[in-house]
């Protein structure tokens, strides 16, 4: 695998960690997720920036952003008790479905 995939991937998943810690944080209550947070978004965006070295940043923005969309919600699902309703699963889907466009069909995603 590539290394700005790499990178990419640690970037979406340190985006996940910071954002789930905000909502562990209680308005910045907290501490400890607060830190987690800090740190999470901190370097996830170190990663993001090593990703934009081959990728596109709008390529990349969509990726992170849309795929940190789909995570953070089915943790939201899982872990928080947090509804969805089928519009939402059905847009999330079609997140998906455009990363996978992004990645499969555009000469411009850095392959």
């Amino acid at each position: 695998m590539p290394a700005h995939y790499i990178y990419l991937v640690l970037a979406i998943s340190l985006e996940v960690i910071g954002t789930t810690a905000m909502a562990a944080s209680q308005q910045f209550t907290r501490l400890i997720p607060v830190v987690i947070l800090v740190i999470s978004y901190g370097l996830s965006f170190y990663f993001l920036s090593l990703t934009l070295k081959v990728v596109p940043v709008g390529i990349a923005y969509a990726v992170w952003s849309g795929l940190g969309i789909v995570l953070i919600s089915m943790i939201g699902l899982v872990f928080l008790g947090q509804k969805l309703d089928l519009p939402a699963i059905l847009g999330m889907a079609l997140i998906i479905l455009g990363v996978l466009v992004i990645h499969l069909f555009s000469k411009t995603a850095g392959h």
